[in-house]
């Protein structure tokens, strides 16, 4: 294959899946990694696409609009309930656990009502949920609010959460790509970076479609979580690629 073949092989696809991986690439077309990126940088350089870590992305992507959460509230919803089972069964009655934004953990949250915990979140909807669950030690971490989301950010909501310990935290992303967890908004995927530090065992929460995509801030990193939970959906092949960066559990129907 010529090389101007190479090229609009590479923007056909990312025009189809957004991302694409140097690894791909290299498989489907049988060049080297070397000439990967020379063809990748070319096409950057003429501003074309945007090169990450392992590959490259869509430049569309940079006109994404994020997805409020009533949006996202109709969105994968029996996988987002897989998943939020599953996850219930790791938390142990007695325990401090952090949950963070988005409707995937807002799930979780409806697992837990019942159970004698004490939670943290800076999620308002994940609040909302369990304001009146009478064996629940609940703490709304306070700060800049968000309404796209439902989440406090910010300096205020930093230092609050840097006194705190927790034994879980469990976290999701609009997009993870290869070793890399990103979302929307920097100041959110602050907040969860901190969080996570503060935190012994470690938990991303996603449903297949995340896998393969890419957002504007990466905030984690996959290895460091101590598993990443999905839902029963996601293809076997996904499962033994990611497998190589972190430990993946999916949940069963």
């Amino acid at each position: 294959m010529i090389k101007k073949e190479r090229l609009n092989w590479i923007l056909e696809k990312l025009n189809k899946q957004a991302v694409i991986t140097v690894n791909e690439i290299i498989k489907e077309l049988g060049i080297s990694d070397m000439t990967v990126r020379r063809d990748l940088a070319e096409l950057e350089k003429n501003n074309q696409l945007i090169r990450v870590h392992g590959g490259a992305q869509s430049i569309k992507l940079l006109d994404k609009q994020e997805k409020s959460n009533n949006e996202k509230h109709d969105l994968q919803v029996e996988e987002k309930k897989e998943i939020a089972k599953f996850a219930s069964q790791l938390v142990t009655d007695g325990e401090t656990i952090f949950i963070g934004p988005g409707t995937t953990l807002e799930s979780l949250a409806k697992e837990l009502t019942t159970r004698k915990i004490r939670i943290v979140t800076n999620s308002l909807p994940v609040f909302d949920i369990l304001k009146d669950c009478a064996d629940i030690d609940l703490l709304l971490i306070g700060g800049e609010y968000r309404p796209i989301t439902g989440a406090f950010v910010g300096s205020l909501a930093s230092n609050n959460i840097q006194s705190l310990t927790f034994s879980k935290a469990f976290i999701s992303a609009n997009a993870v790509f290869e070793n890399a967890v990103a979302t929307y908004s920097e100041a959110e995927g602050l907040i969860q970076q901190l969080a996570l530090s503060k935190s012994i065992e470690k938990y991303l929460l996603v449903d297949n479609h995340k896998f393969d995509s890419y957002d504007f801030y990466v905030f984690y990193e996959t290895r460091n979580f101590d598993c990443v939970i999905t839902d029963s959906n996601i293809s076997k092949d996904k499962v033994d690629h990611y497998s190589q960066f972190t430990k993946i559990n999916h949940a069963s129907k």
